[in-house]
């Protein structure tokens, strides 16, 4: 019952700096996929978490770095939130291995290409975290652009401003010209190019990142 009771608690919340959703009719209802979004603040998570539940009324399972887990507070919290620790300095494997068994039991992925928070507003550098696990569950990646959410609450700050922040949400995107072939650096970070390209045209900027 936590988790619908939170649902309904952070509704109204995150609405407070939500202007407007475009695009929700993208998302697939009937088969698991993960989402890829830009990642300027905390408040990433809040609002996609509360627009896609809401919409699907599935659970959400985050992929996040695991110093959020580095503290019994902290931890309760972002497990209850359906974060999952990835530990970057090692590859991060075990999170891809757990979130490739999730997405094909039918749950819903959300990861951020980029790692972390930027520090100016504008898209970073994308790992082939996402592409890696794309192609090794066969699902699709629905690109998600955030416009705002920077303003409201950047790296740094702990207090939001009354802002408000647009989400767009793309339509899927598949890679089944890559299935039974074997992952190559190449592979990945063309898969990876093509779905930052789509999230820098939803979120009206542009990925010129190798």
């Amino acid at each position: 019952m936590a988790y619908p009771l939170s649902k309904r608690i952070l509704t109204p919340i995150a609405k407070l700096w939500l202007k407007e959703i475009n695009g929700i009719q993208n998302l697939p209802k009937d088969k698991p996929f993960i989402i890829a979004a830009n990642h300027a603040s905390y408040m990433d998570h809040l609002i996609i978490g509360v627009a896609v539940v809401n919409y699907l009324n599935k659970k959400l399972y985050f992929l996040a770095k695991k110093e959020h887990f580095d503290t019994p507070l902290k931890k309760a919290w972002h497990m209850h939130f359906g974060a999952i620790p990835l530990d970057r300095e090692r590859g991060g494997k075990k999170a891809l291995r757990w979130a490739v068994k999730a997405l094909k039991e039918g749950k819903i992925i959300v990861i951020h290409p980029e790692g972390t928070r930027t520090l100016t507003g504008r898209l970073q550098r994308a790992k082939t975290g996402v592409a890696r696990l794309a192609l090794a569950a066969k699902v699709p990646v629905v690109p998600v652009g955030l416009i705002g959410t920077f303003e409201i609450l950047p790296k740094g700050k702990h207090i939001p401003k009354l802002k408000k922040a647009t989400m767009n949400i793309g339509k899927p995107i598949h890679f089944n010209k890559y299935h039974g072939k074997n992952i190559n650096k190449k592979m990945l970070r063309e898969a990876t190019r093509s779905i930052m390209n789509e999230i820098a045209r939803l979120c009206n900027q542009r990925y010129n990142l190798k």
